[in-house]
């Protein structure tokens, strides 16, 4: 399949790398067109207020690639008009750093955006994210990025999966769907671990900014939320609690319909 690729980390991601040698490694044919800085929590933002840059570059990925100076949707949005000669059959995003579960996390995802802006062009969209621990998460920014080999093995692992679903989703999903595949991995993930169907949890995410600090200004505050889900069905937040892969089926043209 042609794929056309993108994240919300930035180009420099270990994770994005790691998506990109897997799928590439199934027999897929890329293009990666991916921010030059991270972009997280951004959505699906457009960089309306400001003229964007892209530019052609080389990292090693044996395949055509741009870095823009923009957010994950621009990236796409930018790719599709402008950069590529040849329509792709898909756009891939991620592999996030960290989970995009719950509808908490999803909407404010630039991850989930980047493949939302492939739906907007008729394409199938599929995003993908990796689970990590607090511990996992802080020691990898502490080495600037850099997984240890335990969290690089997992990354391979779950590249693994993710070129396979890639293969089996895309074809499944006709264009013109307006649907989001939104695939959480765990952490660990095995070869042998298994996926399952999910809806996002009903996650509550208050109080993600701190008190005004001295000069006026707040700050950024993680925050899982608070869990409001009922016991059915399975959740993605449950699902990766679990071990498994989960896989949301993220439908807009469901959004507005009566229950």
């Amino acid at each position: 399949m042609k794929l056309l690729v993108t994240n919300d980390d930035g180009i420099d991601c270990i994770f994005l790398h790691e998506l990109i040698f897997g799928l590439r490694a199934a027999g897929h044919e890329l293009a990666v067109v991916a921010p030059k800085t991270e972009q997280s929590w951004i959505g699906a933002a457009k960089s309306r207020m400001r003229p964007v840059r892209s530019e052609a570059a080389d990292r090693g990925f044996g395949c055509p690639t741009w870095v823009v100076d923009g957010t994950p949707s621009d990236c796409v949005n930018i790719a599709l008009a402008h950069l590529l000669e040849v329509r792709p059959d898909a756009v891939i995003s991620g592999i996030n750093v960290g989970l995009n579960a719950s509808l908490g996390f999803i909407f404010a995802s630039g991850t989930v955006a980047g493949a939302f802006e492939g739906v907007l062009h008729g394409l199938p969209g599929l995003a993908f994210s990796q689970d990590l621990t607090f511990e996992i998460y802080d020691h990898l920014k502490d080495r600037g990025g850099q997984p240890d080999d335990e969290l690089r093995a997992t990354l391979k692992i779950s590249a693994v999966h993710a070129a396979n679903i890639v293969t089996d989703l895309v074809a499944a999903t006709p264009p013109g769907q307006f649907i989001v595949h939104n695939i959480n991995f765990p952490y660990p993930c095995r070869l042998d671990t298994a996926r399952r169907r999910t809806v996002p949890a009903r996650m509550i995410v208050p109080g993600l900014f701190s008190p005004a600090q001295d000069d006026g200004t707040h700050r950024f505050v993680f925050n899982l939320g608070l869990d409001r889900s009922p016991p059915e069905p399975l959740t993605d937040r449950a699902a990766l609690a679990q071990g498994f892969i989960s896989h949301s089926v993220l439908d807009y043209t469901r959004l507005g319909l009566e229950p």
